[in-house]
């Protein structure tokens, strides 16, 4: 399970669920609440990744969300709003830019970024004089991958909290989000435009308390209400301010549960997935109160970015897409409305069908193998396919996508001919899930979600201790479809947290002369040949990948590792510092140039690095446990004690720290205070890395 330390920031913000009474909002005519249209008010921008439109309590969900639900009872909810892609990173790349994927090229969360100087919605609102803050909650969104273009603040600082060894990805709760979030509103004195994600719908579905038993076996929608709950300073403090704020709340994309066959997100795009919560509304001080509406017209993502600049009268750009959803902004009809959507991620990492899409209206249109035509108006849980039947709307749906002219994804990365030589030398390949010229209903989505499914029973199997059943299931799973990237990777991962290393190396090899490699992979391999003792092969594979002006920082780490491990120090300090160049926040770097320098001697050196990287992201447990390390060599005890209990206390499953605390409590003589630490590290660290350190614990527990 993902730790995730939410219980701290729960009271507070459960305390603050908002009543109608904390809302104001001007009003202009009738029932649609109006919008005073000038420049001197603020902006926020709510992103919930992962939100079903339906769990809302607005939207006649289960989950209980009375602040979002006073939102939009004050303001306009529109209820057939849709995304563009059903991925984090694609999605919010869309509602920042106001760009369709194709036209913004992140297609992806593997191998893609954005481009450097692509225009967002903060760069639009900084030249108008907005500063301008961005504060997200989740590991797809990290600084690295482009979007935080015109973001004079972009706090991306979720510790290592994602947990190596079950696919549990780095995060930070909502509370801990807008906690930073208003601390740096609070210190605006002009006006601001302030982001603010939140990533806790996103599975593991793992609610804090009071969540956890209130939404027992839906545990989702606890996470709904969760986040929901720590949204309610947020909206308290913009409601207080200054100036009015100018609210937008919306999701990146929904989720399956189930619903089609498709557990999560990512692969397919019915409304489960593509069709999305939007909010709009005004935080005023004052204490009138307006009744809010309820819009049936067709919005999209790409509407949010001309939405946000019309209400601060800036200039909207001639070449976006959207337009104002705005009370009294000019809407065309419903079925002159169409929107463009995909799923990439099939086609990219699993050798599928490519997914795209038209919304027309309230008509929708799939391109794959097996075409969809669905009237959501009639049925909006997508029950009946239309496409025999209605040939006349399947051909004007056809053309309404045809005219986006979307190009396909372009290449996650391309190899020098240098790098695309060393990995032939090695035996490998290179490039994504092979892409061919013709798809068949073998390779549409819909009928391969069993395999999706047998995914995510590895990974289940995997983190309720279940080790040989989940490597059984993805060496069926590259039996059934030896295309699939996906497959070999999360093998190899499992073979090497199983202490597999040999095993987990030739099935990184076997995907490479298969062709079914994700851009991570190369760094993956080079990873595990450097910690197996083939240093050299790591730097022949990572060297080259590095080797580009933009290159990918896990890579750049990876490669200073394999210099450390290839005992060439000068080497990998210098790479350790190119990533530092490249983002003076990576805090990776900082913690591999203390580990470094403790391996050199440097200890003053070592501390400067750690101290700066705790300084950096205080939930870095890697950081704490370096920390404790130091303290300990020299001759401060009770500090490295501190710093060992605080890195196990933000990664209970950073082994290493909790070894170091267990061992060195007991050498002080204070064995009733270690006991706990013993037993929970024979109890819960793997034996393939830990044997040794396991038995002599237990041979302390049994004294």
């Amino acid at each position: 399970m993902v730790f995730r330390s939410k219980g701290a920031a729960v009271a507070a913000a459960a305390a603050v669920a908002l009543g109608a009474g904390a809302w104001a909002w001007s009003a202009r005519s009738g029932s649609a609440p109006a919008f005073d249209r000038r420049a001197d008010q603020n902006v926020l921008l709510v992103t919930i990744d992962t939100l079903r439109a339906d769990a809302l309590g607005s939207y006649g969900g289960p989950a209980r969300t009375p602040n979002l639900d006073a939102l939009a009872a004050r303001g306009t909810r529109f209820d057939f709003a849709h995304a563009h892609a059903v991925l984090t990173r694609p999605s919010h790349a869309s509602i920042l830019t106001g760009l369709y994927p194709y036209e913004h090229g992140v297609r992806d969360h593997s191998g893609y970024r954005m481009k450097p100087g692509t225009p967002t919605v903060a760069t639009m609102l900084k030249r108008s004089g907005f500063a301008t803050g961005a504060f997200v909650g989740g590991v797809p969104l990290e600084r690295r991958f482009g979007l935080d273009e015109g973001f004079d603040v972009y706090d991306d600082r979720f510790g290592r909290t994602g947990n190596a060894s079950d696919f549990t990805m780095a995060e930070r709760p909502a509370g801990e989000v807008v906690e930073v979030a208003l601390k740096w509103i609070g210190a605006q004195q002009g006006r601001w435009f302030a982001w603010v994600h939140v990533f806790d719908p996103h599975a593991p579905y793992t609610p804090p308390p009071p969540f956890d038993t209130e939404y027992a076996g839906r545990a989702y929608y606890g996470e709904v209400a969760y986040v929901d709950s720590a949204l309610g300073p947020l909206f308290k403090a913009a409601g207080s301010a200054a100036r009015p704020t100018v609210v937008v709340v919306t999701a990146d994309h929904g989720e399956g549960l189930g619903d089609h066959g498709e557990l999560t997100h990512g692969l397919l795009a019915y409304e489960t997935t593509l069709r999305v919560p939007l909010i709009i509304g005004r935080l005023t001080p004052d204490t009138t109160h307006d009744v809010g509406r309820v819009s049936h017209f067709p919005a999209r993502h790409v509407d949010i970015v001309p939405t946000l600049l019309d209400a601060v009268s800036a200039d909207v750009p001639s070449t976006l897409h959207g337009r104002s959803l705005l009370p009294g902004a000019p809407l065309p009809p419903d079925g002159d409305v169409s929107s463009y959507f995909e799923a990439m991620s099939a086609m990219l990492n699993r050798g599928w069908a490519p997914l795209q899409g038209a919304l027309s209206g309230h008509e929708k249109y799939i391109d794959l193998p097996t075409p969809e035509l669905y009237d959501l108006a009639e049925d909006p849980r997508e029950e009946t396919n239309l496409v025999d039947r209605r040939a006349d709307r399947r051909r004007v749906l056809e053309a309404r996508l045809q005219d986006f002219h979307a190009a396909p994804p372009g290449e996650r990365f391309t190899e020098s001919p240098e790098m695309a030589a060393r990995l032939q030398a090695l035996g490998y390949t290179s490039g994504s899930a092979p892409r061919k010229t013709k798809y068949t209903e073998d390779d549409d989505p819909k009928n391969l979600m069993a395999l999706d499914q047998w995914i995510q029973q590895g990974i289940e199997a995997w983190q309720h201790g279940r080790h040989d059943e989940a490597l059984q299931i993805y060496r069926r799973i590259i039996d059934r479809r030896p295309s699939m990237a996906i497959g070999y990777r999360n093998l190899a991962f499992l073979q090497w947290q199983n202490g597999q290393a040999r095993d987990a190396i030739r099935t990184l090899e076997r995907a490479f002369r298969a062709g079914a490699v994700e851009p991570a992979m190369t760094t993956q391999l080079g990873s595990y040949l450097a910690d197996a003792g083939r240093p050299a092969d790591a730097i022949a594979l990572l060297e080259p990948l590095v080797a580009v002006e933009h290159p990918d920082p896990d890579a750049v780490n990876a490669l200073g590792i394999a210099y450390a491990r290839a005992n060439q120090p000068e080497r990998a300090a210098a790479a350790f510092k190119r990533a530092l160049d490249d983002n003076p926040a990576n805090v990776q770097a900082l913690e591999n140039i203390g580990t470094l320098e403790m391996q050199r001697g440097d200890l003053p050196a070592a501390q400067r690095a750690l101290e700066q990287a705790a300084a950096i992201d205080p939930r870095s447990a890697r950081a704490h446990n370096g920390l404790g390390v130091i303290a300990m060599k020299t001759g401060r005890p009770d500090e490295a004690f501190t710093q060992w209990k605080r890195a196990v206390e933000l990664s209970p499953n950073d082994f290493d720290a909790l070894f170091n605390l267990s061992m060195e409590l007991d050498a002080a003589g204070r064995h009733e205070e270690a006991r706990p630490y013993l037993e929970r590290f024979t109890r819960e660290a793997p034996p393939a890395q830990y044997a040794p350190d396991i038995a002599r614990a237990r041979r302390l527990l049994q004294r």
